[in-house]
């Protein structure tokens, strides 16, 4: 972990979260301004900085992530689908140097992929 990393410290549970799942590798939390009536992050309790420095090693975590998604989107609200975002880097706009999945749905449809330029 590391020792100044927002998602670390609420992993250590120095900062509370909206936690809506937890187990030993992984922990999920509602998002503090969400963009859809559902938005949960998914974060690994282990501090990897972002998509960009996983090694073959995280392949099990990773693909825990995104087996526990449908789960958590069901649980939150959203039975219909959900989207998954994951943000890594300055050009992919990640606010947070922690690894994370965005799961975003509700009841009506998320919208267009990106906006076209």
């Amino acid at each position: 972990m590391s020792a100044n990393c927002i998602f670390c410290k609420i992993v250590r549970g120095e900062i509370p979260s909206g936690k809506v799942y937890e187990d030993d590798e992984l922990l999920a939390f509602k998002d503090i301004n969400p963009a859809r009536p559902v938005h949960v992050l998914v974060i690994p309790k282990r501090h990897v900085e972002s998509l960009a420095h996983v090694t073959d090693a995280d392949a099990p975590v990773l693909g825990r992530m995104l087996a526990v998604a449908n789960r958590i989107a069901v649980e939150q609200g959203s039975p219909d689908g959900f989207r998954i975002i994951i943000n890594t880097g300055r050009i992919g706009n990640q606010e947070v140097p922690h690894l994370h999945l965005h799961i975003v749905g509700g009841p009506e449809p998320v919208g267009p992929m990106l906006k076209r330029i």
